[in-house]
């Protein structure tokens, strides 16, 4: 028999937001609708496609290690030199990379007990001991964290915006935060959604803090449509990044990410036209869902976390809600059980789903005894 390391077999798989061919092979409904996994509802990037068009003819050659006409690109935007920017396969693998480059067995990660399931799992993956403190009102308690830190953190966690919550830490915490951090300490910024709050006043740059012991990770996933492709960034010192080039794996991302995110970089109209999409999506989901009762936190994303009464509530409504065609994310293995998160959609899909949403609640809200189901992951 196989011998599996204990830390291993304790992992559960990820459980995504259920796809929209399963839930319709599974209920055979009419019309099913997706906003559960931060999705672009305006799809991909058309810079981005039209580029990707010409792929194929090059598929026999191995993508280039270094993704260098991307991050020559991005260095000129963001105002960095080309050896602070590593790409990879999402924020996801962004993570792993740290996590092996700058940890080892023993070492104490240190978070937020609701954030980004990424930093959870990967720690967990890799056998270090996962630290967290309790959100704030549903936001980090950089506070917290510091007067956590101890000889054995090695590796601090702060995604700004927060996901599942939506909420955001200003200039002013971020900086107090990074000068009582001590300098062997890594500090990855997660902005995965930050062209969707770079607008907000109290929002922070995380490349204007000059700390050299900060990492930040961006990603194409959300604002430019390509989360199928996998491809995101990090910007930090270039010993930083030189050590995580040891690590990751050598043609990562693949060609298509890499030709497909130079592209959307130059689509500024899309850009334009994801982030006006988001805020009216969103200016009506909040203010309809909040009309019946529902508390929602402040969000700076392209997503609102519902905050029902308890656990088993969330997880009835989102099932309830799952069965009527729309897709929506009980938010128990992020931290949260009280949550169900919901991203912007198209004007259409956020009016199915907040009739939907109108139509669940009222009917859970009248059967309090119902809610005793477990917890349900779509």
């Amino acid at each position: 028999e196989k011998h599996i390391p204990p830390h291993v077999a304790a992992l559960r798989e990820y459980q995504p937001g259920k796809p929209i061919a399963e839930l319709a092979r599974e209920m055979r409904l009419d019309r099913i609708v997706k906003l559960a996994s931060n999705e672009n509802p305006l799809g991909a990037s058309p810079k981005a496609l039209s580029a990707l068009s010409n792929l194929c003819a090059d598929s026999n050659r191995y993508a280039d290690p270094h993704s260098w006409e991307l991050t020559h690109a991005l260095a000129d935007r963001l105002g960095v030199t080309p050896r602070r920017i590593i790409c990879g396969a999402g924020t996801d693998s962004l993570l792993a990379n740290i996590l092996l480059a700058f940890s080892e067995k023993g070492d104490e990660v240190l978070t937020a007990s609701g954030t980004f399931i990424g930093i959870l799992v990967n720690t967990r993956k890799y056998n270090r001991k996962l630290i967290t403190v309790p959100l704030d009102n549903y936001r980090f308690n950089l506070a917290a964290l510091a007067s956590a830190v101890t000889d054995k953190t090695k590796i601090i966690y702060i995604a700004n915006p927060n996901n599942p919550t939506g909420s955001i830490v200003t200039g002013d915490e971020l900086s107090g935060f990074l000068k009582k951090v001590p300098g062997h300490v890594l500090v990855v910024l997660d902005e995965a959604y930050f062209n969707y709050s770079k607008t907000i006043a109290d929002y922070p740059d995380g490349l204007t803090f000059d700390a050299p012991n900060l990492i930040v990770t961006r990603t194409f996933s959300k604002d430019y449509g390509l989360a199928g492709l996998r491809i995101g960034f990090a910007v930090a010192q270039e010993e930083i990044i030189n050590t995580l080039y040891k690590v990751r794996l050598p043609f990562e991302p693949s060609s298509a990410a890499q030709i497909a995110a130079l592209a959307a970089l130059d689509d500024d109209q899309f850009l334009a036209e994801t982030l006006a999409q988001n805020e009216r999506s969103l200016k009506v989901m909040s203010e309809k869902i909040g009309r019946l009762g529902i508390h929602v936190v402040d969000s700076s994303a392209n997503f609102l976390q519902m905050i029902f009464d308890s656990e088993s509530f969330a997880a009835e409504f989102a099932g309830a809600c799952l069965n009527r065609g729309l897709i929506l994310r009980h938010t128990p293995a992020f931290g949260v059980p009280e949550g169900v998160r919901i991203n912007s959609g198209t004007d259409g899909e956020t009016e199915f789903a907040l009739d939907i949403i109108e139509v669940v609640y009222h009917q859970l809200k009248d059967t309090p005894a119902s809610h005793n189901c477990t917890s349900f992951i779509p």
